[in-house]
């Protein structure tokens, strides 16, 4: 399977393929039937140029595959090479900056750093790919600056030593989401996860059933997933799409005619999530499943339509001013959803409802922005 991997590392689409077969179809000699191989990201001080069938600790003979770093975008073979072979002769990489100070700067630009951290290969290093990323920059500045104050002697012959390496630049970590989608141009498929995992948790408090579990049904059923496939086509009806929707637990092609093409074009977008109500019935060609969409929606605007309302838990924290500033840019007394605060005095506890006049839009900024205040535990939507 390594071999294999390592023929085809100039094409994603077929890596990505023989990824999934070495964790899905391939037994490990001398294990338990059912014991898959593990294939281990790329990582600069464990991976070589290709692909490589390794050991792991207490295994007794070869269980996992090593990804290659040859395989990730941008990289290119000699700079590969030169971080193995200064990895074999000088040891480990103890951080970024150990790492451009180390490896020869003709071989390594910024373009393969940033494809190296955008795939992962630091993380055995830090595991925060944003601040690596931010500070690949800096890094490679500071490794030019000691290559140059080592070839400074002073008068009386001694070394001028160079300056410590400067911390990594501060910024936000990457959600889940963000990670996949840079893990995507490093790799050409995401390696670590499922996008769809990244809001799966949030979707699946109002859309229950798992594409999976589709069965043919006369009445419209919810769906959601992320774009894994689009195209387009012109009908007599005007143009239409085929959207391959993933939902990490199955994938089925949905029809999207031109009625709702044209009102949700800015939807369709590859990797995006959709939440979908539709009809499924068999399909007598391919014998599979077949979905004709009725509505298409973002995750807020679908979300819209099963909230009942947000609940509140002050905490101790009680300030009806402070409430107020954040309800009032999403207030909506006409189609917005309630307000309830979970309130308890250390005596009694009750829920009291704010006026129908202070419903308010159920989006998301508005929920993060009072979490950020109570916790995060303490203000949920509630669907009903």
């Amino acid at each position: 399977m390594a071999a294999s991997m390592s023929s085809d590392m100039d094409d994603t689409d077929k890596v990505k393929v023989f990824v999934e077969d070495a964790i899905t179809m391939c037994q490990v000699p001398g294990k338990k039937p059912g014991t898959m191989l593990t294939v281990l990201g790329p990582d600069v001080n464990a991976s070589n140029f290709r692909f490589a069938a390794v050991r792991q600790p207490d295994e007794p003979r070869a269980s996992a595959i090593r990804y290659g770093l040859g395989a990730i975008k941008g990289t290119g073979q000699a700079a590969c090479e030169a971080i193995v072979a200064e990895r074999q002769a000088n040891g480990p990489f103890s951080d970024l900056y150990d790492f451009v100070r180390r490896v020869d700067s003709k071989q390594i630009n910024r373009r393969v750093m940033e494809a190296l951290i955008r795939a992962g290969a630091f993380d055995s290093l830090n595991p925060d790919r944003a601040k690596l990323l931010a500070s690949a920059g800096q890094a490679m500045e500071w490794a030019a600056q000691q290559a140059a104050s080592a070839l400074q002697v002073s008068l009386f012959g001694d070394d001028i030593g160079g300056n410590a390496p400067p911390p990594l630049v501060d910024v936000p970590a990457w959600s889940e989401r963000e990670k996949l989608q840079h893990e995507k141009t490093a790799l050409g498929y995401y390696f670590s996860g499922h996008l769809f995992k990244a809001d799966e948790a949030r979707v699946r408090e109002f859309v229950k059933l798992k594409l999976k579990d589709l069965s043919p049904s006369r009445e419209p059923v919810w769906m959601a997933g992320v774009i894994a496939g689009l195209r387009t086509m012109m009908t007599k009806r005007g143009k239409m799409a085929v959207v391959l929707l993933d939902d990490a637990t199955a994938q089925i092609e949905i029809s999207i005619f031109n009625e709702q093409f044209e009102a949700n074009r800015n939807l369709l977008k590859e990797d995006a999530l959709l939440v979908v109500q539709g009809r499924v019935s068999e399909d007598s060609y391919t014998g599979g499943l077949r979905v004709s969409v009725d509505n298409l929606h973002s995750l807020g605007s679908a979300r819209a339509q099963f909230v009942s309302r947000l609940r509140l838990r002050m905490n101790g924290q009680s300030d009806a001013q402070r409430l107020k500033s954040i309800l009032e840019p999403f207030r909506d007394p006409e189609q917005g959803c309630l307000v309830e605060i979970d309130y308890h005095n250390g005596e009694a506890a009750c829920v009291a409802q704010l006026s129908p006049d202070w419903k308010v839009r159920p989006e998301e900024d508005l929920l993060l922005e009072i979490q950020g205040w109570l916790g995060e535990s303490n203000a949920r939507w509630v669907f009903g």
